[in-house]
């Protein structure tokens, strides 16, 4: 019994000697003011800080300093006693360990703090994906990030996306009003990476739109009806309008109508085309512009009012005719 008693009493000193040292590594050592400790809770990337983000801020030994703050409007955090504000946006977390800890210091708050600082919640530089994509999303621009990769994460283009690609982001080298920068980049060439320069990289603040295509209406005796989506950028013409609605039904006209907004009245005016001359190539084909409405009437020729037209146009819709197609 003496023995295990010894023993046992060994076994305790021993663990009590470890936990001791155990504690010795674990404390910060006194490395002088603005020293970082190399213990970082924060799963998120090293950025520089901007506006509204929030930071975590550790000071050894001083738990009244030890809190989160969101960086205000104008770049600046502030700190208990402390009546300067200290400029946070466009510094590192290492850079900004370094400026609260002469903020501290230069306020007579404390000797030698030992700062800490990590992102907790970055808010500073949001992309947002919008338009004719299938998720549409807004992120922050953490790490290298490229056009591309914005386009990924909301899903890739939509089937009625548009020939291009608007990119703007506040801007002061730019004369338009809005004072935004605004690019345009065709859709095809960045997916097929013919242009690598094409593929932006991101920094934060872009706002990413991706038009819907224009769209040609065919109406009348055509085999089906609709509306259809022209999304590679090209021209849209008579011949290619028939072709998507898989074209004429039995006993047309040989005249057809354009109808067009023209103006500013909002008023669609008639243009009446030889589709018979069109079709045996007597005639060169006629252009179709975005939201025009090609009406075939029947054999008779009989024009159509504008109301039956935009009532066919509405049901055909709401019928689930609206297709999308690239022309060739």
């Amino acid at each position: 019994m003496r023995c295990l008693a010894i023993s046992l009493l060994a076994i305790a000193v021993v663990s009590s000697a470890s936990a001791q040292q155990a504690q010795q590594q674990a404390a910060p050592e006194h490395v002088g003011a603005g020293a970082s400790s190399s213990g970082d809770s924060s799963n998120l990337p090293v950025e520089k800080f901007g506006k509204d983000d929030l930071i975590g801020i550790t000071v050894y030994d001083a738990p009244e300093f030890t809190r989160t703050v969101r960086v205000d409007s104008d770049g600046n955090i502030r700190l208990p006693m402390l009546r300067q504000h200290i400029q946070a946006a466009g510094l590192s977390p290492a850079e900004l360990e370094t400026a609260i800890a002469a903020a501290l210091i230069d306020g007579n708050v404390l000797v030698d703090p030992v700062v800490t600082v990590t992102a907790a919640e970055y808010r500073s530089r949001p992309i947002t994906v919008s338009g004719a994509v299938r998720s549409p999303v807004t992120f922050q621009a953490m790490g290298t990030v490229t056009l591309l990769d914005a386009i990924t994460r909301a899903g890739g283009l939509a089937e009625n996306a548009g020939a291009e690609i608007l990119v703007s982001k506040p801007s002061s080298a730019t004369d338009d009003k809005s004072g935004l920068l605004i690019q345009r980049i065709p859709a095809r060439g960045l997916i097929d990476g013919v242009d690598p320069t094409l593929n932006l990289h991101l920094e934060g603040g872009e706002d990413i739109r991706v038009p819907e295509a224009g769209r040609v209406f065919v109406l009348g005796r055509v085999k089906h009806p609709g509306a259809f989506f022209i999304t590679d950028g090209s021209e849209s013409s008579v011949m290619k309008a028939l072709a998507l609605s898989e074209g004429l039904d039995s006993f047309p006209s040989n005249k057809a109508y354009i109808y067009r907004v023209e103006g500013g009245s909002g008023g669609r005016n008639e243009i009446p085309i030889d589709l018979k001359n069109i079709l045996s190539r007597k005639s060169p084909d006629v252009a179709l512009m975005s939201n025009d409405i090609l009406y075939i009437p029947d054999a008779t020729g009989a024009r159509a009012g504008m109301k039956v037209l935009e009532t066919a146009l509405g049901l055909s819709i709401g019928a689930a005719t609206l297709a999308v197609y690239t022309t060739h």
